[in-house]
């Protein structure tokens, strides 16, 4: 049982959030307090000092202060600084804005891990979609980890130049299958003492995952649509859970489309690691590494020694960045 004493304040971390319910984990006991948004807070948007709209005043993974009521809930006074969040640019909202700026959601916050799933096939491994979480890891300064799934379904190993590719670029590759036990052990490795989000397309087997490394998690696994190929949606908004002391998993909604928040077309190529060494070679310092004369970075494609997928889909990429006010 909790208790309010005179100048004593309850911490806690939001684990869900549903309407204008917020589920607060008490970590040292395991408890889970329903509380609501006190004065301030009790907006659904809030201006920022930038002038842009947000749609999320607290969202899953932020710690938060909160005063407990006489029936067992609490009233949330105070949202503590977040060191990162994780956020994606929201479905345009019909009447939300007068210039057509596109709202941010906070799918999370106060992140270690974002795990990146992708799948060998059903649905087929996407690495578009991979560079695109790429960049919301980047840019939101949160370490990303590849996970290729469904490595059991690749009797032709098909998936080789992929994984070495991301590893050349420096990045961390675990090819897993839950049939096989494989991978599995490393990814309970990175967890711990960590905050770790897994993110990925629908029915490409995050909580298969998560089930295998934490069978009391007892996640909904869903099915793949045999019309369109493309997963049934079992998850219905993120919510954090402590799997271990000071160890916590974040499961998100399976997506089909992610579009990277706040990011300008100028800034895009510093979210491509490999991109780097080469744009202090471009000539003019906006450089966008598409049409301008003498880019380092093209100069690199040209050379073979950034790859053309990569290139390709950087472009895609930039051509889907939108110069909004808020740029």
């Amino acid at each position: 049982m909790l208790f309010n004493f005179k100048g004593v304040f309850i911490k806690g971390i939001i684990t869900k959030i549903e309407s204008k319910d917020y589920y607060v984990l008490i970590p040292e006991s395991n408890e889970i307090i329903r509380c609501n948004m006190r004065g301030k807070f009790r907006k659904d948007f809030q201006l920022k000092k930038d002038k842009l709209y947000i749609l999320d005043v607290a969202a899953v993974g932020d710690h938060v202060e909160f005063d407990l009521n006489k029936d067992g809930t609490g009233s949330i006074f105070n949202v503590e600084e977040r060191k990162n969040y994780i956020s994606r640019k929201a479905p345009k909202v019909k009447g939300g804005s007068y210039r057509g700026e596109r709202f941010e959601q906070i799918i999370a916050a106060n992140v270690d891990n974002l795990f990146i799933i992708s799948s060998v096939k059903d649905p087929k491994f996407n690495n578009r979609s991979i560079d695109r979480f790429l960049v919301v890891a980047e840019s939101s300064h949160i370490t990303p980890i590849i996970i290729v799934n469904k490595i059991d379904l690749d009797k032709k190993n098909s998936m080789k130049d992929w994984i070495e590719l991301y590893e050349s670029i420096g990045y961390n590759v675990i090819r897993t299958s839950v049939k096989n036990n494989k991978g599995i052990p490393e990814i309970k490795n990175l967890l711990q003492n960590k905050t770790s989000i897994f993110w990925g397309h629908s029915g490409v087997g995050k909580s298969s995952i998560l089930n295998s490394i934490y069978p009391d998690l007892n996640l909904k696994v869903g099915e793949i649509s045999s019309y369109s190929l493309k997963g049934k949606h079992t998850t219905v908004t993120s919510v954090l859970k402590q799997v271990e002391p000071n160890t916590f998993i974040i499961d998100t909604p399976g997506i089909r489309e992610i579009e990277p928040y706040g990011v300008s077309k100028q800034d895009l190529s510093h979210y491509f690691k490999e991109f780097l060494p080469y744009i202090e070679d471009c000539k003019f310092n906006t450089c966008t590494h598409f049409h301008e004369p003498e880019c380092g970075v093209s100069l690199a494609v040209e050379e073979e020694n950034i790859s053309i997928e990569r290139y390709e889909s950087y472009l895609t990429l930039l051509d889907t960045i939108e110069d909004d006010l808020f740029f």
